[in-house]
């Protein structure tokens, strides 16, 4: 039995398998607010993990299991799903079974090869933005040591502009961080500078931080509202 885990889901009409490619939190940031707790795996190079060779031979039995009941596979990790050594050969045997993938990755890495290249070969890349300054960002985040907000911008702008897939940029909206007029300006650059396909405005999805961090109802939608717009060309 390997370490992958999963989890069956419709959304927006499509059926969704979640697959967890992780044994553990390993990641570039180490969030304040991420659900998977705090990580003591921060890194930015690859780990090829024991039992991933028996995960991915479970991985193509449930495939072959469930392939009419699968629309799309979402690769959401506990961390970034682009630390594992073997993400590629994940993606590959998810081709080849004709599925389409979804890759959240929190855009670290999206401008560092050879992990460009992996995603690439995704057909959907979810990027993430919470926050509008460098000082916030270093504060909620704490990424690697060096790794800046415009750093972290600049990255994803640069995948999209080699990407072919469909690139979704997913903001978070958190109470004192990006709910103000000026921060929602500001977000509006940031999705001009990247151009995604798509915007996605969200809340914070954990109730453990929806006291601190959420915001009204009324203000997410005027908020929805201004940025989910097709972005400028």
């Amino acid at each position: 039995m390997g370490f992958f885990t999963y989890k069956e889901y419709i959304k927006d009409g499509k059926k969704v398998l979640k697959v967890n490619i992780l044994p553990e939190r390993y990641c570039t940031f180490d969030c304040i607010f991420c659900p998977c707790g705090r990580t003591s795996n921060k890194q930015e190079t690859q780990t090829d993990f024991p039992g991933n060779d028996d995960a991915i031979l479970e991985l193509e039995k449930i495939l072959d299991e469930k392939k009419n009941q699968i629309d799309i596979v979402f690769l959401n990790s506990k961390g970034e799903a682009l630390l594992n050594k073997r993400v590629g050969d994940i993606i590959d045997l998810i081709k080849r079974k004709n599925k389409p993938i979804r890759l959240l990755s929190n855009g670290y890495l999206l401008g560092k090869d050879p992990y460009k290249k992996i995603a690439q070969k995704c057909d959907e890349v979810i990027g993430e933005v919470r926050v509008v300054t460098d000082k916030d960002f270093q504060k909620t985040h704490r990424p690697l040591l060096g790794y800046t907000f415009d750093e972290h911008i600049s990255n994803m702008a640069e995948f999209k502009k080699e990407y072919f897939g469909t690139f979704i940029l997913e903001i978070n909206i958190l109470k004192g961080y990006s709910d103000t007029d000026l921060a929602v300006e500001k977000l509006k650059e940031i999705i001009n500078i990247i151009k995604p396909d798509i915007v996605k405005v969200e809340p914070m999805e954990d109730e453990r931080f929806m006291k601190k961090y959420g915001i009204e109802e009324e203000r997410l939608q005027k908020i929805k509202a201004t940025l989910e717009k097709p972005p400028k060309c």
